[in-house]
């Protein structure tokens, strides 16, 4: 299997939380990404790259590296709130097409800061969330870029039931987190055997379930969880990697595999500087023996 591999600023600490952690600059990032042989990056946070399609662009090609898409957590289901929400996908979806990206990454974002908290949906607002998402597919559409729906710890597609809710109210794919969905109680694996054609994008991380439980029970926060390492590189936690690949191939995906590793850096250490690239070339290592 010959897989198109891609990395995420994510993995480097780069978040769009505010007070997250440290982050390192992207040229520090792409070039490491670089440097371990991934083909692509998402573009992180608003404001990490270059919003300017051109200058983008230039930076990338300057490492080597192409654009695949972008992640955008916004509010979907205040009907007050739309216009803005079509306004800032907007913006987003114009800056993906004109760097060359494929997809728009899109999560239910509560319009609390992080996500620790989550509010419940009435019936009405997730009606709104479900047409906001088809808006901007079609928003998106235009500018020749794809959108999916990535569930997502602390927001308001996150459980269970509320993905296979979302799957059966929307015809929008997925992007098939596995680390959120096995924290949000979902099997990542047993999700694309029983969707094959909803997944149209792929976030690649691990897990301990463990601590995924002890998130889930709400006896910890999920920020306080992804400090104490709650993803490790893959192998080291609890996803079935290879079975999670086979069924995706048997079932005809051949989009990306984006590695996220949610990472959180604290302090000023220079050591702890090397860990983000030290934990993404063991994933890769994990998964080129994954292929073999």
């Amino acid at each position: 299997m010959n897989l198109k591999i891609a990395g995420a600023p994510i993995s480097w600490g780069v978040c769009e939380v505010p007070g997250w952690g440290r982050m390192l600059d992207s040229s520090t990032v792409l070039g490491e990404m670089a440097e371990l042989g991934l083909a692509a990056t998402e573009l992180g946070p608003p404001g990490y790259l270059p919003e300017d399609p051109d200058e983008l662009r230039v930076l990338l090609d300057r490492h080597g590296l192409r654009l695949v898409g972008g992640f955008l957590a916004v509010v979907l289901h205040d009907a007050e709130q739309v216009w803005s929400t079509m306004e800032d996908a907007g913006e987003v979806a114009e800056l993906l097409a004109g760097a060359g990206a494929e997809v728009l990454v899109l999560a239910a974002a509560t319009g609390l800061p992080g996500y620790d908290v989550r509010p419940p949906l009435r019936d009405d607002q997730w009606r709104t969330l479900v047409e906001t998402v088809a808006r901007i597919r079609d928003l998106a559409a235009r500018h020749g870029v794809r959108t999916v729906l990535h569930p997502h710890v602390g927001t308001h597609v996150e459980t269970g039931p509320e993905v296979e809710r979302f799957l059966a109210d929307s015809d929008v794919p997925l992007c098939l987190d596995t680390g959120h969905l096995l924290i949000g109680g979902t099997d990542p694996v047993e999700l694309a055997r029983g969707y094959p054609g909803r997944i149209g994008h792929v976030h690649l991380k691990d897990v301990r379930t463990a601590v995924a439980d002890v998130v889930r029970a709400g006896r910890i926060s999920y920020t306080h969880a992804v400090g104490s390492g709650m993803y490790v590189p893959l192998g080291d936690g609890d996803l079935d990697v290879p079975e999670l690949v086979r069924v995706l191939t048997d079932a005809g995906y051949t989009g990306w595999y984006v590695l996220e590793q949610d990472t959180a850096l604290s302090g000023d250490s220079i050591a702890e500087d090397h860990r983000p690239r030290r934990d993404v070339a063991r994933s890769l290592a994990h998964l080129t023996a994954t292929l073999s």
